[in-house]
């Protein structure tokens, strides 16, 4: 299913449609009462790889993980949290240096509202931009098609003459 399909038809024929875009996004699946997870639990998770989350860390993407006695992370409710917000933000195309750049504005506090916001405001232009780009690609394609279904349509009438 994508993203414009609705659910209507998949649950009951009769069943009400609702948009899946307005349904709030779904939450990682975590055990209740538990804030400290492995990085094993985590790349279950959250499907990004023991490396990718080692080097979200390197760069800074990622605040200091806390360790166990035993040296290994422990990640919180919290730092999944960052993580699925992290995933966001790599889905509208930001570049990682302004990943790593706001991940720094915000340990650097409330006083660094206005350049998150900033920051938040041009990703948020570029993505507007992308979205624009294709509906129009959108629109080429559904022009086509309807011409290959016009043109197999006219093609079937001739045949049946």
């Amino acid at each position: 299913m994508t993203v414009m399909q609705t659910t209507a038809g998949t649950i009951a024929p009769n069943a009400t449609r609702t948009d899946i875009c307005s349904a709030p996004p779904r939450r990682h699946p975590r055990p209740d009462g538990q804030d400290r997870y492995t990085i094993s639990e985590v790349v279950a998770f959250t499907g990004l790889t023991a490396h990718t989350l080692r080097w979200y860390e390197r760069i800074g993407l990622m605040s200091h993980i806390d360790r166990s006695h035993t040296g290994q992370r422990r990640y919180s409710n919290s730092d999944l949290d960052w993580l699925d917000f992290v995933g966001k933000l790599r889905m509208t195309g930001m570049p990682v240096a302004d990943m790593v750049r706001y991940a720094e504005l915000v340990r650097e506090g409330e006083s660094t509202y206005q350049d998150r916001r900033e920051l938040l405001e041009s990703t948020r232009r570029d993505v507007l931009t992308r979205i624009a780009e294709l509906q129009d690609t959108l629109a080429v394609l559904d022009r086509k098609i309807g011409f290959y279904g016009d043109a197999g349509r006219s093609r079937e009438g001739e045949s049946t003459r």
